[in-house]
């Protein structure tokens, strides 16, 4: 028991300092891809947000639809370039996870349900009439890492907190 110990130590010890540098690195390109993706769709496509603008929480339902097309093609674009360099990472995270909040609210949640179980079963991938908010709801839980560590060691926000320290 002693000798698998000491070599669990080791493993360990080997894979602490690489995740400092590596763990967020995934998840990072993951939600870069993604985020990037929408928002080059939204730049070069047609403004559809005047049909979803009522369901948009306060107060982006009284900001003109022009505007808030406007905001979320550039926060989504912007916002996977911070990811991927891992810069303004915190910032980025906490804009992109108002975002997803605002599609959820706009998009993604359902018309209607009168019970936890009917609203449950819009936590999928396709919408069948109960919404489809699984995928942004996953997006949300995969930025709060970002918000809380930053983009980790291997990040552009690294170098400049040693530079400037």
């Amino acid at each position: 028991m002693n000798k698998l110990h000491q070599y669990w130590k080791r493993v360990v010890n080997v894979l602490d300092p690489a995740g400092d540098w590596v763990a967020l690195i995934p998840i990072r390109l993951l939600l870069a891809f993604e985020f990037g993706k929408a928002g080059l769709g939204k730049l070069g496509g047609a403004n559809w947000f005047a049909n979803v603008q009522d369901n948009f929480p306060f107060p982006f339902n009284v900001i003109p639809v022009e505007i808030s097309w406007f905001i979320a093609t550039w926060a989504e674009i912007l916002g996977a370039a911070g990811l991927v360099l891992g810069l303004f990472t915190r910032f980025w995270a906490v804009s992109l996870i108002i975002l997803t909040i605002v599609a959820i609210s706009g998009v993604h949640w359902p018309d209607d349900y009168s019970s936890f179980a009917e609203l449950w079963k819009g936590y999928s991938v396709s919408d069948k009439g109960f919404g489809n908010y699984r995928i942004p709801l996953l997006f949300i839980f995969m930025l709060i890492p970002l918000v809380l560590k930053g983009g980790g060691k291997l990040s552009l926000d690294h170098v400049l907190a040693k530079r400037f320290k």
